[in-house]
């Protein structure tokens, strides 16, 4: 460390780790090359890759996986079973609930509004992606929006509203064109009922929502 605010490639070799993030009991994989922040929590079996950050205030959940070049902004939930592809950032503002795929380089953002010469921190959008959707690469989430469960949101869309579960868009802006089931596969109505490829499950659809049909 030269004058204290940069790292030397010696520096960045020995630099020290955290040693007590987590209980004992729990194991997890960091690469080398990543830093972790103090007062994280990471669960069993989560993976973190090349050249990752995780800030303070973090909680990631079990069996997550994390590609190359991601960041975990202060305060953010993480679910359990989320797979975050390469350069994906993750704001403070998001939560991420259990079983979402973010695709490689889709963006979130978490002001409106922003300036470079305004701190706008109390001012930052929630934004919900519920159990099991997925956003594909290069897709852009605009702040403040929820994702419904095991919604598919198509490579390169923008997302500037609430999406209904199991809903399918693309585009810019997105447009929903169609419902996809727990697989991701598209549902085929026929004679207004669907059926799940993943667990077999009935829809319909009712007052343009999707449905699930009891037994």
């Amino acid at each position: 460390m030269s004058d204290g605010k940069y790292i030397n490639k010696d520096a960045w070799k020995n630099r020290k780790r955290t040693k007590s993030i987590t209980p004992k009991e729990v194991e997890f994989f960091v690469h080398d090359s990543s830093f972790v922040d103090e007062n994280v929590i990471i669960g069993n079996r989560t993976k973190i890759w090349h050249f990752c950050h995780i800030l303070s205030g973090s909680i990631i959940g079990k069996n997550c996986s994390f590609g190359q070049n991601c960041v975990v902004g202060g305060n953010v939930t993480i679910g359990n079973g989320v797979k975050v592809q390469n350069n994906v950032s993750i704001y403070e503002g998001v939560e991420v609930e259990d079983d979402v795929f973010l695709g490689p380089s889709m963006v979130f953002t978490n002001v409106i509004n922003p300036r470079s010469f305004i701190v706008r921190r109390e001012e930052f959008n929630k934004t919900l992606l519920k159990k099991g959707c997925t956003i594909g690469a290069n897709a852009t989430i605009i702040c403040g929006v929820t994702i419904g469960e095991y919604a598919l949101i198509g490579s390169g869309a923008v997302i500037d509203r609430d999406v209904k579960p199991h809903a399918l868009l693309v585009g810019v802006a997105a447009r929903q064109i169609g419902w996809v089931d727990k697989g991701g596969e598209s549902l085929i109505f026929d004679d207004g009922v669907a059926v799940d490829s993943f667990d077999g499950k009935r829809y319909a659809i009712m007052d343009g929502n999707l449905k699930v049909l009891k037994v």
